[in-house]
């Protein structure tokens, strides 16, 4: 297990960095802790990811929608106040988002698949 002190996180005062897509852009604000990795990430109207993901995450959406297009053909559709989870390796995914979305994304060493 991690021990992890109370940590306030002030988003203002996280720095944005911008990643391409395939189309549209992802800016992520991240914090690194021991294992674990916090991030919010918004991506812009007409987003494609760039690759297909095998990482796990706890994916929230804050605002917006998104779609999590499944490598196999499966999609799913997320809306503002859903949450999505998933270990390492168990799936290979990626997102698609046509009007944009805010998102809280939350992996780390907790997901790995045993």
């Amino acid at each position: 297990m991690y021990t992890i002190p109370f940590t306030h996180i002030d988003w203002s005062q996280i720095e944005k960095v911008e990643y391409p897509g395939e189309t549209g852009t992802a800016t992520w604000q991240t914090l690194n802790l021991d294992g674990l990795r916090i991030r919010i990430v918004t991506y812009s109207v007409g987003y494609l990811a760039d690759h297909w993901c095998q990482k796990g995450h706890i994916v929230h959406c804050l605002e917006g929608s998104f779609i999590s297009e499944m490598e196999d053909g499966t999609a799913f559709s997320l809306t503002a106040g859903m949450t999505y989870v998933v270990s390492d390796n168990l799936s290979s995914h990626r997102s698609v988002s046509t009007a944009g979305v805010k998102l809280l994304i939350i992996d780390g060493n907790f997901l790995k698949s045993s």
